[in-house]
């Protein structure tokens, strides 16, 4: 009885330091103190944070991964260096201390606000939008509080979204071995978030609200979107959008939150990764049941369950990035990021009626194909498969700019009648 705790525990351990390995070489802590702003041309990002953290005494870092009795609120703005020394979809932290803002990611402001300075700032941000809309991010499992903060800015920057940013930061202590504290954190979360969302539905300043989770993150949004719906008996109309990145969440768990909340919810845009293996791992830890962040959206029983739900799903898995936990893809992606804000800033969900993202996607990435001369070259080059039928119809025409001959072999359009495409033969 006692060699199978052992084996599971000796394959934990096995896994952890496969994981570790892998993992990026690290960077400095404690990056958060205020410097001078003396890079003025660099962009800036400032952010609403929102967190259940508690307040560190460790100047440099503001909140630690432990668990707050009352929620806390800051106003911090982020410098990003130019795009002539930073790659779009990366972050670049500092080497050393203090940052350079001409060279990296540094804090040049970092303010404590109580809940009425918060809900003044969320006033005055929204105002300064052209749509009036508010953009929540809640990041995922080992994430430090400047982990957190400088994803986001990024996110924000590269995306070039217009919203007003809000950072939801819940207590991660930043550690992979720290699985089940992370997780709890979340639950302990879901009321705060709830609150969040209910003053951000009540607020008539604020027009439209966009979600984007990420990891565990996706937890502690669905549950806390399924808790707001049950309360009010419906999510407001005004939660457009929410972008489910990698989510760590039982897939049948999920198929019961998204019933929870009802008829009317938010267009739900799934991101997945079949080679995932942050996903791969945390599997084997709930017991081999799937992580809804690396199913195959094709395959049954989630394509029907998807397509009932109408929910929008963006498959990741031949995207490369320099993530080598594939984990992080969709914030990396730099056509991934920039697809996302445009969609937010316009103010319209993640589809059109007869155009799928997956379509401008394969825009975006139709040039390396060229350049690489083949209909192989798309293939490879075109880094999502989206399980909206648009896109399925659509795809025979983007490989049909690249040559007549090759068109036949990889693509053939829809012969039913309802909708054919220019490639349907028949």
């Amino acid at each position: 009885m006692a060699s199978a705790p052992r084996s599971w525990f000796r394959w934990f351990v096995v896994g952890v330091a496969v994981v570790l390995l892998q993992g990026c070489g690290g960077h400095p802590k404690n990056v958060l103190t205020p410097v001078a702003d003396t890079s003025p041309q660099s962009p800036k990002v400032d952010m609403l944070i929102a967190t259940t953290r508690t307040r560190s005494a460790v100047p440099g870092e503001m909140f630690n991964g432990e668990r707050s009795r009352t929620p806390a609120f800051a106003d911090m703005t982020i410098s990003i260096p130019p795009s002539k020394v930073r790659k779009e979809g990366q972050v670049a932290w500092p080497k050393r201390l203090p940052p350079n803002p001409a060279t990296d990611f540094a804090t040049v402001k970092a303010d404590d606000l109580d809940v009425g300075e918060a809900k003044k700032w969320l006033s005055a941000s929204v105002r300064k939008t052209p749509d009036g809309s508010v953009l929540v991010f809640v990041h995922g499992f080992n994430n430090r509080f400047e982990d957190a903060v400088y994803r986001f800015a990024q996110i924000v920057h590269d995306s070039g979204v217009h919203s007003a940013p809000v950072l939801v930061t819940w207590p991660s202590r930043g550690s992979l071995l720290a699985y089940g504290y992370d997780r709890e954190s979340t639950n302990y979360t879901r009321n705060a978030l709830e609150t969040l969302f209910q003053y951000l539905a009540k607020d008539p300043e604020v027009k439209e609200v966009s979600i984007l989770a990420h990891s565990m993150g996706n937890w502690l949004a669905l549950e806390s979107l399924r808790q707001m719906a049950i309360r009010n008996g419906r999510l407001p109309t005004k939660f457009k959008n929410v972008m489910l990145a990698a989510p760590d969440v039982d897939v049948d768990v999920f198929s019961q939150q998204i019933v929870d909340m009802g008829k009317q919810h938010p267009q739900f845009t799934l991101f997945v990764s079949r080679d995932d293996k942050a996903l791969a791992f945390s599997r084997r830890v709930w017991g081999d049941v799937s992580r809804l962040g690396a199913i195959d959206p094709e395959q049954a029983p989630y394509k029907k369950e998807l397509e009932d739900n109408k929910i929008m799903v963006i498959d990741l898995t031949k995207i490369k990035s320099g993530d080598s936990m594939n984990h992080g893809k969709f914030a990396e992606s730099p056509q991934i990021v920039q697809l996302i804000g445009q969609r937010i800033s316009e103010g319209q969900t993640l589809t059109d009626s007869h155009v799928g993202l997956g379509d401008q996607i394969l825009v975006a990435t139709t040039g390396a194909a060229t350049a690489a001369g083949n209909v192989a070259g798309l293939v490879l080059a075109a880094p999502v498969a989206v399980v909206d039928q648009d896109t399925r119809d659509n795809y025979a025409t983007h490989v049909g700019n690249l040559g007549a001959n090759t068109t036949r072999s990889v693509a053939s359009g829809s012969c039913d009648g309802t909708r054919p495409t220019p490639n349907c033969k028949r």
